[in-house]
């Protein structure tokens, strides 16, 4: 039996060229992204918020509202958009809230949702939390490495690009599943097309 891909997937091309000033002041030149979609932003607490009366739906219900699902996956592309522009991975500045942007993020939303799993998520999530605390802490010093990189020379190197990427795909696809948008398990790899991980469970 074919192993299907993993229904969310982060993609982005290497830039070619970058501009050295709006990669100095990167960080400063994010903060109107930031204050709405940063990880303490205004919609990034909407989000939560909304996420738990998702939640609750789900468990009563078995699925997850579309209306509520397709707004909160507004502001999930949105603060992808806004951590790979900040991760360097992409050059231009990011729209606010919809349009287009190098970075090619693919969400399959579950239809049904086994109701246990659901319950236990934020349990369930925990070992790809640890992990992702290390890969997160290699991807910054990645990160930095590659900002004076750009500086001297324009350009993200070859040999880095991957890994930071590979991190950001792993995030996505546990903030993916954590926000309740898919129900299978995600994998413990930086690659672009795995299968689901063991730990998946069919929905009842």
């Amino acid at each position: 039996m074919a192993i299907q891909p993993y229904p969310v997937d982060y993609a982005i091309a290497r830039p070619e060229r970058y501009n050295r000033w709006t990669v100095a002041f990167r960080l400063i030149l994010a903060i109107p992204q930031l204050i709405i979609v940063g990880d303490r932003g205004l919609l990034v607490s909407v989000l939560g918020m909304l996420t738990f009366f998702a939640w609750i739906a789900i468990l009563f219900t078995g699925r997850y509202p579309r209306s509520l699902r397709d707004f909160n996956l507004f502001i999930f592309r949105w603060t992808q958009n806004v951590d790979a522009y900040v991760q360097l991975q992409a050059a231009p500045y990011p729209p606010f809230g919809a349009g287009e942007y190098p970075l090619a993020l693919e969400v399959r939303p579950g239809e049904t949702y086994n109701r246990w799993a659901v319950a236990f998520r934020l349990i369930l999530v925990i070992p790809q939390a640890i992990v992702l605390v290390f890969l997160l802490v290699a991807q910054a010093i990645v990160t930095l490495i590659a900002w004076f990189a750009i500086l001297f020379t324009g350009q993200y190197p070859v040999s880095l690009f991957p890994f930071s990427v590979g991190v950001s795909r792993w995030k996505t696809r546990v903030l993916a599943y954590l926000l309740l948008f898919v129900d299978e398990y995600p994998p413990f790899a930086l690659d672009t097309a795995p299968g689901t991980g063991p730990a998946q469970m069919q929905p009842v």
